[in-house]
């Protein structure tokens, strides 16, 4: 099965699993107060379904058009625009009768379960399956500075992170994460020649990288040694071997893997020679590819540039970073907002098929459930934003109203969930559109 189904397939049971989860968020708690539901779906019917059942009050049915999912609440102002119901006399069991504190749980509800549900799995995945970090030890030769902005405050290529913010950094690939999303001051580096040194973060470094398109100034230092050979390729033709080091493309000094493949790739664009040199056994020896047999591959592979330790964790553990991680998630895709706002962000908004490629390309559950877990958070920030026609929008209505003691008018929910409503359309278009033109041109 190609790599795309796999991911489609994969995307569409997460969501199916997380939307039905966040709607039992809205319907539970609607039960236990005694408000009427008349609809639970997984994905929309809009003009049909591909299934329903009534069972006592509710229908519950299966849409075709897997865009989400939803409740129908009686006596509640939704995308659904039932007017006829809204213009009938107020009933018991109808949301609009409960007390403002029994609706704003119900909202609440959904955001709530995607919340617990993207803990419990990342809580279950650190007890069962642990953790791989990167080291100091674990990065060879340290990292590929591969921003001049980032060098110029004094960072070079080899260094290695010992601290941040005075805390030490357990994780060595956590640096760019850092970097970008938490507003860090001083990092203290080790530099390749033993030296250490304290370096201070401009407060507007993360964003001027991020309108340069730089997305990872730290890159583990690849060695330039080789660990295998494709088969039939130009590199097995020419008699490279593994465990041969390049330290020469076309007579010029390779200063790590990314200016090897800088080299590389220059000459191939240039329908240039390629003269390769590289060490065996302590002496030097190269050979030159005419252009025409590697226009696509020279056909070796690095050895890695960094090697992970595993951690284990036991109940406790795994209960306290779970939960953790699940709040950085949330945390971290909050403040990822401030580039949105920028002609850059814009433009990197993606989709279901951004969405989709957060997937593995090959069935794998544990990748299958790290995604879910990290989609799950995403929605749950998602819907608590104060968009009318999201359960943020109500919530904040609701909080209004508790505060104020005024309810407001129908007239104006009817015409502020419309224009939620048509706003997260006109996303949906945009985000979608976004990953159609990096599918055809390529970003």
């Amino acid at each position: 099965m190609s790599p795309f189904f796999v991911k489609a397939i994969q995307l569409l049971l997460s969501l199916s699993i997380l939307i039905v989860l966040h709607e039992l968020g809205h319907f539970i708690p609607a039960k236990l107060f005694k408000t009427r539901v008349e609809k639970f779906f997984l994905f929309f019917d809009v003009k049909f379904a591909l299934f329903s059942k009534k069972i006592g009050e509710t229908v519950y049915g299966i849409g075709w058009l897997p865009l989400g999912g939803y409740v129908k609440i009686a006596g509640m102002i939704d995308e659904s625009m039932d007017k006829e119901q809204m213009a009938q006399p107020a009933q018991p069991w109808e949301f609009r009768s409960k007390p403002a504190w029994q609706r704003l749980i119900i909202m609440l509800g959904g955001v709530t379960v995607n919340v617990i549900v993207g803990c419990i799995i990342f809580i279950c995945i650190l007890l069962f399956a642990g953790q791989d970090i990167v080291t100091q030890e674990g990065l060879y030769q340290g990292f590929d500075i591969t921003s001049e902005d980032v060098r110029a405050l004094g960072f070079k290529d080899g260094d290695k992170i010992l601290t941040v913010d005075g805390k030490e950094l357990e994780d060595q690939t956590d640096i760019n994460k850092l970097l970008f999303l938490r507003n860090i001051e001083t990092v203290q580096v080790l530099h390749a020649d033993g030296t250490t040194e304290a370096i201070t973060i401009p407060e507007d470094l993360e964003m001027e990288l991020f309108k340069k398109g730089v997305k990872q100034p730290f890159v583990p230092k690849a060695i330039t040694s080789i660990q295998a050979i494709e088969p039939g390729s130009a590199a097995e033709k020419y008699g490279l071997k593994p465990g041969d080091s390049i330290i020469q493309i076309n007579q010029v000094t390779v200063k790590g893997s990314e200016d090897m493949d800088l080299k590389i790739d220059a000459a191939r664009e240039a329908q240039e020679d390629l003269t390769v040199t590289y060490i065996r056994d302590g002496y030097p020896n190269a050979f030159t590819i005419p252009a025409h047999e590697y226009k696509e591959n020279v056909g070796f592979y690095r050895n890695v540039a960094a090697s992970y330790t595993h951690l284990d964790y036991g109940v406790g553990e795994s209960i306290t970073e779970g939960l953790k991680y699940g709040w950085n998630t949330i945390a971290d895709y909050g403040r990822q907002f401030k580039f949105v706002f920028t002609k850059e962000g814009a433009t990197q908004v993606g989709g279901f098929g951004a969405i989709g490629n957060m997937f593995p390309a090959t069935w794998d559950w544990l990748g299958f459930w790290q995604s879910t877990a990290i989609i799950s958070m995403i929605l749950a920030f998602m819907n608590v934003l104060p968009i009318p026609a999201l359960d943020g929008g109500h919530v904040m209505f609701l909080i209004y109203e508790m505060i104020t003691g005024k309810k407001p008018s129908d007239r104006f929910m009817e015409v502020s969930t419309m224009i939620g409503f048509f706003l997260l359309i006109a996303l949906v278009l945009f985000a979608n559109g976004n990953d159609l033109i990096r599918a055809i041109f390529g970003s």
